[in-house]
């Protein structure tokens, strides 16, 4: 098990934001869209676009990719005709049902009537690496057990500042791909040293290439942890600090909880602004308020200086499923020297609670069903499913145009009131949203599974 002291490492005075390479340019609008991050690697042709899969409704014969911009692009496509691909092999377009989600994509697509209709969908493979050039989750870990000094190694986050700020290995330091050339001082003086980059995934290509502008640079011992930061925070601890906690969650306002490791006593003292105490050794306590490991919640551990009690309740919480655990670093202590938010005479609260933050545009179960029951005159509950569909039973006042017609259909919606989209799954609502969005409609919609009776009635599933 790795020593707190080892998490110093992570920071180096280099890594303050201010150090950050400047963002990447926004792409010109006459190019392709795509997320910036994955436009220094990869060119697009001017029918194509890249990014994050993120659902398709086979209903509506329609997909939503994240393109990294404001509004995501919504595709048409012929189930008998799109061609799909996934790590180079050929699919059927029935793949796209169970695809994963925020997988690596490139769609081509055609151009119909101001439409685009997708006639290829690329998911993303795993990254191609010399077997010689890669290390794998018990080769990082045991380095990081040892640490740089021991074991004689740099361990490099290739990935954009943000997500470094978000949670990094221990010992890492950022040099990150995007702007690599403005930081190469941070690579290890001695060329011979085993370096290590990392990033976000076996399909992810900032790593790989940053080890390419390493071997040009004549360096000799270079591996790649391909697997990278998804990976380990599976299996072990990632790390932050406090200036990286406000810049990361706290500023940008990301759902998080923070986890006191010190005992009830120490907490009530003393506590970050909304922690939970969990004292090291009485984690079983939490066990049941701990949120579905499949959120993903950025739980973040620390004690009096990020030390041992913080690792213990944070391996803990791993043991019991939780995916994204992070150590603070520099502790209670490190946060009162950055002056952040400190409550004191009080106990802390004993059990999690954590709630991810809502979709774009998407509304409460709760507030959704205020407005079905008993709708003012300034909100339309718009009905996007197919027509067949709503012959079982559709909400009183509902206007019923299946999201496929959406767009044709666009003068029937009143400008003047707040449209509410709903379908049976929430994905055509959620696209239909876009459509409305960007049309300048006052809209939302229903992110839940919900089934109406033919009496008007309806019963929403929570997703």
């Amino acid at each position: 098990m790795f020593r707190m002291a080892l998490l110093g490492a992570l920071l180096l005075g280099a890594q303050i934001a201010a150090a950050q390479a400047p963002a990447a340019p926004a792409p010109a609008k006459a190019k392709p869209p795509q997320p910036g991050m994955c436009a220094a690697c990869h060119t697009l042709e001017p029918n194509q676009i890249g990014g994050y899969f993120e659902s398709a409704a086979f209903k509506s014969q329609a997909m939503q990719v994240d393109v990294g911009a404001a509004m995501p692009q919504i595709l048409r496509f012929d189930p008998k005709a799109l061609k799909v691909i996934d790590a180079g092999v050929a699919k059927t377009p029935d793949f796209l049902r169970d695809a994963k989600k925020r997988h690596e994509v490139q769609v081509t697509y055609v151009e119909r009537d101001g439409v685009k209709v997708a006639s290829e969908i690329r998911f993303k493979g795993p990254v191609k690496i010399d077997p010689a050039h890669l290390i794998d989750y018990a080769g990082v870990a045991k380095l990081v057990a040892e640490g740089p000094a021991k074991a004689n190694y740099t361990l490099i986050d290739s990935r954009p500042l943000v997500r470094f700020q978000e949670g990094a290995i221990p010992t890492a330091i950022h040099l990150p791909f995007i702007g690599f050339d403005k930081f190469v001082d941070r690579l290890p003086k001695d060329k011979n040293q085993l370096t290590v980059f990392y990033c976000g995934g076996i399909t992810c290509t900032l790593s790989p290439n940053s080890m390419k502008k390493a071997k040009l640079m004549g360096y000799t011992n270079l591996r790649v942890y391909r697997e990278g930061e998804p990976e380990w925070k599976t299996r072990n601890v990632l790390v932050t600090t406090p200036t990286f906690v406000k810049a990361a969650y706290l500023d940008r306002e990301i759902p998080h909880v923070m986890i006191d490791a010190r005992t009830a006593v120490d907490a009530t003292s003393g506590h970050i602004q909304g922690a939970v105490s969990v004292p090291a050794g009485e984690e079983k306590a939490v066990l049941k308020s701990l949120p579905d490991p499949k959120l993903k919640a950025p739980l973040i551990v620390y004690d009096g200086r990020g030390g041992d009690q913080a690792v213990t309740v944070a391996q803990a919480l791993i043991k019991a499923g939780q995916q994204n655990v992070l150590v603070l670093d520099g502790g209670m202590i490190g946060w009162q020297a950055a002056g952040y938010a400190v409550e004191s005479g009080v106990p802390a609260p004993t059990k999690i609670a954590y709630a991810p933050k809502p979709r774009a545009g998407s509304i409460p179960m709760a507030e959704f069903t205020t407005l079905a029951k008993n709708t003012p005159p300034n909100v339309l509950i718009l009905d996007v499913r197919n027509a067949d569909e709503a012959q079982a039973g559709m909400i009183k006042g509902a206007l019923l145009i299946p999201d496929e017609e959406l767009m044709a259909r666009m003068a029937e919606l009143p400008k003047d009131k707040r449209i509410v989209a709903h379908c049976l799954t929430g994905i055509r609502a959620e696209m239909a949203y876009h459509k409305l969005k960007e049309a300048g409609y006052n809209a939302a919609f229903l992110n839940n599974e919900i089934e109406v009776a033919k009496d008007g009635s309806f019963k929403i599933t929570p997703r």
